[in-house]
């Protein structure tokens, strides 16, 4: 045994805590011994947690063995309903228990199977989309001129996607506040600023539209209503099959260009976008004008 080892594990064995009960550091003791920590510190945080469980588990009547506190329903309940402990400490004793539970009673704890992470879809270049206006404009028919145009100025201009892309009529697509607004009904109403580029697109296809669906059809309710555009849409160009995804991811990484928001993440060493979710979600959003002009949108 090295030098370090033999330090770890010398103070494993004389940890001796006055916050814990004398059953619960012994427990502590002989499953951090088992799980062979890296480091003192790294041993230090395995034991505090270890000890908090196991004087946790024997209060409740638990038998304090691995087999019973490790078992990831005692983990998962303790870290849930401990008292006095803040969220922070929580997800950490968590962390560090299952470490534990997988290094000293592994029949317990299988290990997790990866789940695919569903990634954005990749945006469509500016050429793409000069492609699929030109198949638009291409069509034999004016109704289908319409309406391929109309789905591609929804969802590059506007970043509306399935019940709200289907549900939009003309008389929904309006020049206001400076710009073109397009009003979302359904389960999430708004107002969408239309981007400058497909101002034009968008009225057009409205005008012809008038109290119809811009997109077609009668049931904005068909899930189905859009497949005729996106097969009309598929031309022989070198164009891959239409997707309203990544027609909304385009729409999403222009808005976000427009914001300044890589170079503000960047700045701020900012990867996920969760906390900023949170933070956001406690800011007042500015009124339609306003959205208008932070995204560039004016006529």
């Amino acid at each position: 045994m090295g030098a370090a080892e033999t330090g770890v594990a010398g103070y494993i064995a004389a940890w001796r805590p006055v916050s814990v009960p004398p059953q619960a550091a012994c427990f502590a003791r002989a499953v951090v011994g088992q799980a062979a920590p890296a480091g003192r510190e790294r041993a230090k945080n395995l034991l505090w947690a270890a000890g908090r469980l196991a004087d946790y588990g024997t209060r409740l009547g638990l038998e304090p063995v691995p087999e019973v506190l490790l078992h990831p329903s005692v983990i998962e309940r303790f870290t849930a309903h401990a008292p006095g402990l803040t969220g922070v400490s929580r997800r950490t004793l968590r962390t560090n228990l299952r470490f534990v539970a997988r290094r000293v009673v592994p029949q317990l704890c299988p290990p997790d199977l990866p789940l695919p992470r569903e990634r954005a879809r990749a945006p469509y270049s500016a050429a793409e989309i000069s492609g699929y206006l030109a198949l638009a404009a291409a069509q034999p028919a004016q109704a289908r001129r319409m309406r391929a145009a109309g789905l591609v100025g929804l969802g590059a201009g506007a970043g509306l996607i399935r019940a709200d892309l289907r549900q939009v009529r003309g008389t929904d697509i309006t020049a206001r506040s400076g710009g073109v607004i397009v009003e979302v009904r359904g389960r999430r109403p708004r107002a969408v600023p239309v981007l400058a580029r497909y101002h034009e697109i968008l009225l057009a296809s409205a005008g012809f539209a008038g109290k119809s669906l811009v997109t077609g059809g009668t049931d904005p309710g068909r899930h189905n209503v859009t497949t005729p555009l996106i097969t009309a849409l598929a031309g022989g160009t070198g164009l891959p099959r239409l997707d309203t995804s990544r027609l909304r991811a385009t729409w999403l990484a222009e808005a976000a260009e427009l914001l300044g928001l890589a170079t503000f993440m960047a700045a701020a060493g900012i990867t996920c976008s969760q906390r900023l979710g949170d933070i956001i979600a406690t800011l007042q959003p500015g009124d339609e004008a306003e959205a208008v002009a932070l995204l560039g949108a004016q006529r």
